[in-house]
């Protein structure tokens, strides 16, 4: 096992261009980054054609009519003995006419700084401060706990493939497949792309890997040589951008990558409004008659932004407690692929290391 250190996670800001390195820029043009750090985008505010199309129809005419007539801007010609009054009135219509009568808004592209990870120095602290702060009804259940440690640096490569290995599996037999798949690829540092790719779907079958995961765990590796992915990316993208970019990615649902997003990145505003436990903990806190549906959660839980992660880290701590009453802990999610069986027996926790749900 590696030993932990600080998991570099820059913070997101804004960055002009050098001038410089460019040639002097238009008043109304400006550059920035965004959170892929390699991206990007050149914002133009819209500008006025009018006098463009003015200047260019007034040459055309100069050129076309010999006693060189005025021209207004909806391109008729008006003779120059008309008045002045006239031309006038003339001219300001075709202004009015030549204006878009709903002009479109110019598109404002807004950038999420990337919060510290719970990882930094006293980044749990400030965490459970606010929640203290802003849930009364959390103070009992958190001062009833030791604070959470995320302390897991496993490159993000290797924690996707082990959270595909894991998925549907006990623990022990999960442990047991693990095992097995890092000896294939000559230790935990042969966990890589190319090594993955190397492995035929015979070989992975014959230490209890499914063709089905065979198939998963090639199509992530496939997504990182075609650099689709990669650890640099996703360690750098906002919460938004990486949940789509991971749940395209064949075996990989909603719920695995919110455990990735809270365990290996260890962000601290995600919310896994699919997991069982969860939704069960927050039916326990509010005293609710029902299970909130995952739509609900985004609401009920609102109050824990920004650090969401820490909020559903205690919701699992609060169903420990409860289950020593019937031995059943709802873990896990309902809600289709990377999910963990329902209704664990024994003392359950969310092992930072694996990233799901196992017998402690």
């Amino acid at each position: 096992m590696p030993s932990p250190h600080p998991h570099p996670h820059p913070h997101t800001h804004l960055q002009l261009h050098p001038q410089h390195h460019l040639p002097p820029p238009s008043p109304t043009q400006f550059h920035f980054l965004l959170p892929m750090g390699e991206q990007t985008i050149s914002h133009l505010v819209p500008q006025s054609t009018s006098t463009s199309t003015t200047t260019t129809n007034t040459n055309a005419a100069a050129s076309s009519s010999p006693s060189s007539p005025s021209l207004n801007t909806s391109n008729s010609l008006v003779p120059t003995n008309r008045s002045k009054k006239r031309l006038t009135q003339n001219q300001n219509h075709s202004s009015t006419s030549s204006e878009n009568p709903n002009p479109k808004k110019p598109r404002i592209h807004t950038i999420t700084p990337l919060l510290r990870p719970l990882s930094t120095d006293g980044e749990v602290a400030a965490a459970i401060r606010h929640l203290c702060s802003v849930d009364p009804a959390l103070v009992a259940v958190i001062d009833s706990h030791d604070p959470p440690n995320f302390q897991s640096f496993h490159p993000p490569f290797h924690c996707l493939v082990r959270s595909i290995l894991y998925q549907q599996l006990a623990f022990k037999a999960a442990a047991s497949v693990y095992s097995r798949f890092l000896s294939l690829c000559g230790g935990e540092a042969g966990v890589v792309p190319a090594a993955v790719l190397s492995l035929s779907q015979h070989q992975l079958r014959q230490i209890g890997v499914s063709p089905r995961k065979s198939s998963y765990l090639h199509d992530l590796a496939r997504k990182y040589h075609t650099g689709i992915l990669s650890d640099e990316s996703i360690v750098s993208m906002d919460d938004r951008s990486l949940f789509s970019m991971l749940t395209m990615v064949k075996g990989i649902g909603a719920w695995s990558v919110h455990m990735f997003m809270i365990f290996s990145l260890h962000r601290p505003d995600v919310l896994p409004v699919g997991d069982l436990g969860v939704r069960k903990g927050v039916q326990i806190l509010y005293g609710l008659e029902d299970v909130p549906r995952p739509s609900q959660m985004e609401q009920l839980c609102e109050r824990w932004r920004p650090y969401r992660s820490v909020g559903a880290w205690y919701m699992w701590r609060l169903i420990e407690n409860k289950a020593g009453s019937n031995g059943v802990v709802p873990v896990g999610s309902d809600m289709g692929a990377g999910s963990a069986p329902v209704g664990v027996s024994g003392p359950q926790f969310v092992d930072p290391i694996q990233m799901l749900p196992n017998i402690g």
